[in-house]
């Protein structure tokens, strides 16, 4: 019996992937919603390739024109669409692939219905991780890590009872572009070369966070929520060739590392399969010879402040996660169109962190509220830059 599942995000970096795992898979899943932005053409090959019952867009125009074409579909748009197509009890699981805040509301909604969350959306966690993680709980729901260092620490305990033996679990970071920059380098980089990541091709948001460490920073905060371990028993460090995806110490002195080349082909399937383990997209088999060595770095905390910062809003806990993650997706759309530079990003993200109104276990509407509130003192304070 084939699994049922829907994608949010189909058009981007992981979604489009998982459509590839899926399509090497035979039967064993069926698409029943997919979920895109604005790149409609991408979207209606999709469409047309995977046949889903349902599928969501971001304007009522883009729906309206897309009924047309595929009168054999169920369309909806906007936030209320994806949370929509989210819930549909048709869903075994659902793949949030999304990017940004949009993809928290559409989780809470599948799993508030009892289906299985595939998360490769860091800001779920980030913005309400305990919000989210006591839902999955209450409503016993699994929650799969897609994002490939979190795959490889689940993959790692093999049964999350295990946890209880975990001293530390040790995240690897391939150090980005700037690894081995200075840092008066590192503030005259451009987009190009923030962009130009040496080991995964992913979505520019996303490559501009591993270019400033931030992304791994906000890795430790995921890790938090997801495994329930204190920050301080989260490790981080630079492992360039990105063979090592995560680790794991247990209390007895064991190391066990989930290895594989660089491909997220890999954890996608993991998640989308699992508990089973089948054949699908393989980038080849591991070599060790071929591999040869392996290389290990503290992480440089004087330039990449964003990992510190992020770090020390973990800690925080409360609001201060909403506000990194706030900050920093404002500041880094702003050097993505030319307005700060790279190394601008910390210096806003540390302003904002200082002006954080601190609040314990706040609620779903207090974070959203604070995100926006958070997002409007950013974009004043990027004027100043301009």
């Amino acid at each position: 019996m084939s699994k049922k599942i829907t994608i949010l995000g189909s058009t981007g970096s992981i979604g489009t992937q998982a459509l590839e795992v899926i399509s090497k898979l035979d039967d064993a899943i069926q698409i029943v919603g997919l979920s895109a932005g604005k790149n409609v053409e991408l979207f209606k090959k999709q469409l047309r390739d995977f046949s889903p019952k349902f599928a969501c867009v971001e304007s009522e125009q883009d729906a309206d024109l897309l009924k047309k074409e595929f009168q054999n579909i169920e369309f909806c748009y906007g936030k209320q669409g994806l949370k929509n197509i989210a819930k549909n009890s048709l869903n075994d699981l659902l793949l949030v692939a999304v990017s940004g805040k949009i993809g928290l509301e559409p989780t809470l909604a599948a799993i508030e219905n009892g289906i299985d969350i595939a998360l490769a959306n860091k800001e779920t966690l980030v913005m309400a991780g305990e919000i989210v993680i006591a839902k999955a709980k209450e409503k016993n729901v699994n929650i799969l890590p897609v994002d490939s260092e979190h795959s490889a620490i689940f993959q790692c305990l093999n049964n999350l009872s295990n946890l209880k033996f975990v001293k530390n679990l040790i995240i690897t970071a391939s150090g980005g572009p700037f690894r081995r920059v200075s840092i008066d380098d590192m503030k005259k980089a451009t987009i190009a070369e923030t962009l130009a990541h040496p080991r995964w091709s992913m979505g520019k948001k996303i490559t501009v966070d591993s270019a400033t460490l931030m992304n791994k920073g906000l890795e430790v905060i995921e890790a938090h929520h997801l495994f329930g371990i204190d920050y301080e028993n989260i490790k981080v460090v630079v492992h360039p060739e990105s063979v090592i995806h995560s680790a794991i110490e247990y209390n007895d002195g064991s190391v066990i590392a989930q290895l594989g080349l660089p491909s997220m082909h890999i954890p996608i399937q993991y998640a989308l399969t699992y508990p089973k383990r089948v054949e699908g997209i393989k980038t080849e088999s591991f070599d060790f010879i071929k591999v040869s060595s392996l290389n290990f770095e503290e992480v440089d905390l004087e330039k990449f402040t964003c990992f510190k910062l992020a770090l020390e809003a973990g800690r925080q806990g409360g609001l201060y996660p909403v506000a990194l993650n706030a900050a920093n997706e404002e500041a880094v759309f702003a050097f993505l169109n030319g307005k700060i530079t790279l190394y601008s990003i910390g210096k806003i993200v540390d302003n904002i962190l200082e002006k954080v109104d601190q609040k314990s276990n706040p609620s779903l509407e207090e974070v959203f509220d604070y995100d926006l509130k958070i997002r409007d003192l950013t974009q004043v304070i990027i004027k100043k830059y301009l």
